[in-house]
Order: C-alpha cells, then sequence, then structure tokens
C-alpha cells in the first residue's frame, strides 16, 4: 500500500461514493470510508478526531444534500451539509496540510449561458441546492487549502441509488408512453467515470489556491434523447414523447442549459473522458 495516502471518502451510499469503494482496489492507497453513521462532517470536533485518529492526509467530499426539489423546503439542513460542512472540511484540510476534492454541482449556474460553461464563468444558482452548493465552494476558496479543488458535475447516475436511468429502466417497464422533458440540455455524468477520474489525478494535484475544474462525459443532449436512449438500449417497447419544462412544474428550477467545459480538467491532468453513449452502455449493462 501507498503509504503516503491515507484517503477519507465521505458520502460513500451515495453514488460517487459508492463508485470509488468499488474502485479503491484498484489504487495502491489507504482508503477510509464513512457515511454520515460512521462521521459528521458537520461535526468539526468529531472529525478532527477521525482525521487524527487514521492519520488522513487527502479527503475526497462526496457527501452532499442533493433533494433538489426538497432543498427548498429544507433550507437549512441543505446548507449544513452542502455548506457548513464543507467549511469545516476546509479548515482541518489548510490546518493539518491536507488534500482536499470537493464535488460541486451544475446547479451553481442559472442555465442562461449559450455556451458550454468554463470554470469562471458567473455563478447565479436558482435555487436553494444550488445557493447551497456555491456557499461550499465560496467557503472553501476563503479558507483556501493547499492542494485542494473543487469538481463540478451534472447529471450524476450510476447502477446505486435512485436516479434518471433506473427511473427510466422502471417506468420504460411499467408504461407504454413517458413524457420526458426535451428543452433542458446538458450532458449526463456517469459516477464511475467520475470516480476513476478523481482518483486518478489525486497524486497530480499540486496547487497553493482552491482550482475549480468541470467534469461530465462527452457530448450534447437533452433528458429526452438520454430517455429515448435508454429505451433503445434495453429494448423496451415504451413511446417516450418530448415535452417542455412548463409542462413538468417542479419546486425549483432547473438550468434549462448546463453544457460543462471540461477542456481545463482534461489538459491539466491528462485524462480521457468517455462518451455518454459508451459509459451509459456500461452502466446498462450492470443493471440488467
Amino acid at each position: 500500500m501507498n503509504k503516503n495516502y491515507n484517503i477519507l471518502i465521505t458520502g460513500v451510499d451515495g453514488q460517487v461514493g459508492n463508485e470509488l469503494r468499488l474502485l479503491a482496489t484498484n489504487y495502491q492507497y489507504n482508503f477510509f470510508f464513512a457515511n454520515k453513521v460512521d462521521l459528521d462532517i458537520c461535526n468539526k470536533e468529531a472529525l478532527e478526531l477521525y482525521i487524527e485518529t487514521h492519520k488522513i492526509t487527502t479527503i475526497i467530499n462526496t457527501a452532499a444534500y442533493t433533494a433538489v426539489d426538497k432543498a427548498e423546503g429544507e433550507e437549512e439542513l441543505a446548507n449544513k451539509i452542502n455548506h457548513l460542512a464543507v467549511k469545516n472540511l476546509a479548515k482541518l484540510s489548510l490546518e493539518k496540510n491536507i488534500k482536499l476534492i470537493h464535488i460541486s454541482t451544475d446547479y451553481v449556474f442559472d442555465g442562461e449561458n449559450f455556451k458550454p460553461y468554463i470554470e469562471t464563468d458567473r455563478t447565479n444558482p436558482n435555487g436553494v441546492y444550488g445557493k447551497t452548493k456555491l456557499n461550499g465552494e465560496k467557503a472553501m476558496q476563503e479558507i483556501n487549502p493547499n492542494n485542494s479543488i473543487i469538481i463540478r458535475t451534472s447529471w450524476v447516475y450510476s447502477s446505486f441509488g435512485n436516479n434518471f436511468v433506473k427511473t427510466m429502466l422502471r417506468l420504460g417497464k411499467e408504461k407504454d408512453t413517458l413524457g420526458v422533458i426535451f428543452d433542458q440540455i446538458g450532458t449526463p455524468t456517469y459516477a464511475r467515470d467520475l470516480a476513476k477520474a478523481i482518483l486518478d489525478i489525486v497524486p497530480q494535484i499540486d496547487n497553493n489556491k482552491v482550482e475549480i475544474y468541470h467534469y461530465s462525459n462527452e457530448g450534447v443532449l437533452s433528458w429526452y434523447d438520454f430517455a429515448q436512449e435508454i429505451m433503445d438500449i434495453k429494448q423496451l417497447h415504451c413511446t417516450v414523447n418530448p415535452i417542455e419544462t412548463k409542462e413538468y412544474p417542479t419546486p425549483a428550477k432547473r438550468p434549462h442549459y448546463s453544457l460543462l467545459n471540461k477542456a481545463k480538467i482534461k489538459n491539466n491532468f491528462n485524462i480521457t473522458i468517455p462518451n455518454w453513449k459508451d459509459s451509459l452502455r456500461e452502466c446498462l449493462l450492470e443493471l440488467t
């Protein structure tokens, strides 16, 4: 084992956390996996004790409050996990010279762009979820621990937990027709691809101010296109009809356009990002 890397992965029961745990055997690091029962990252004293006890050198924070619509009515809880806990992680990373990788979201943008978002584009979240995630980013940037990065991602799915792909598979078997939004444009992210990218770049991170990166799979599509491809690959006889966002109102407003420009992460860390269709096929093989 590589004794130089004692890596704490928070939020291990989530999609990215589960994929990191799955891939861990392929890497020569010492891993410590924690869910909210094992470790309350909102409690700075408990977090500090855990870090000292296990001699943590790197933290990959995948813990988050991600219920976008519920967040509109649970702002305090969303803020506690998405903002204040990140502040704790950043403070301890600074104090103890720990490398910190934090996962953020395309929801920090308002979706009014006309070309893929770069890391320095103006943020302007539409709802509570995006606002609390942005506050977490800002706290981390203000505290500014060395060797720390933020990775914004979008439309995450995997074979774990609840996500769009699993919902479409279920509805595709239950229904003859289905309406799916066609006027929200972005790119899905297979959590396993993101997890692999994170573990590959850990040794390469070397910066003295917090850097932001964007990561999703390659390609451009709508939720309608995504649903159609799922039905086609699985040969489900469910007709997918395109609908407008206004036909499917939700408590939280979604970005209409959330394409992320990934040139920075590809160039800085020399990584290759798979196309969304290839990754979807890979995931669907596991969900057979």
